[in-house]
């Protein structure tokens, strides 16, 4: 294997700047959670606007809810950029995130995973996109 600067910065990724992803630090607060180290409530803290959002603009997964166990995950996107609301934009519908990067600067562009039942909420990865 050899370690080339495209690898080192995610070419081929989702962006211009690669993706980062999350699951290493969502391994260690489940782990954490599962031997009594963090509380329930320390964990399953969704803000309501993060949790009407999984309610209404939410991509559904089959990834089973960690901490209840009960329900499955759904994915919420919000993408900020110069044009864009201080508290950024919520990506409600397929296509959507497309058309707001097009021909716009970068967008850094985040995806939360969110549990409807219990409100567990972790960001799952994040990503740039439109020009450099």
């Amino acid at each position: 294997m050899t370690f080339r600067s495209e690898a080192i910065r995610g070419a081929g990724s989702t962006g211009p700047g690669g993706t980062i992803d999350y699951r290493l630090a969502r391994l260690a607060v489940v782990s954490e959670f599962r031997k009594g180290r963090l509380a329930r409530h320390e964990v399953c803290d969704a803000h309501p606007e993060l949790r009407r959002a999984a309610s209404m603009a939410s991509e559904p997964t089959s990834m089973e809810c960690p901490i209840c166990e009960e329900d499955q995950v759904v994915l919420v996107t919000y993408a900020f950029g110069s044009r864009l609301p201080a508290s950024g934009r919520c990506i409600t519908a397929t296509g959507e995130l497309a058309k707001l990067a097009k021909g716009r600067d970068r967008l850094a562009c985040y995806v939360v995973e969110v549990c409807p039942s219990c409100s567990w909420n972790h960001l799952a990865r994040s990503f740039l996109l439109g020009r450099s």
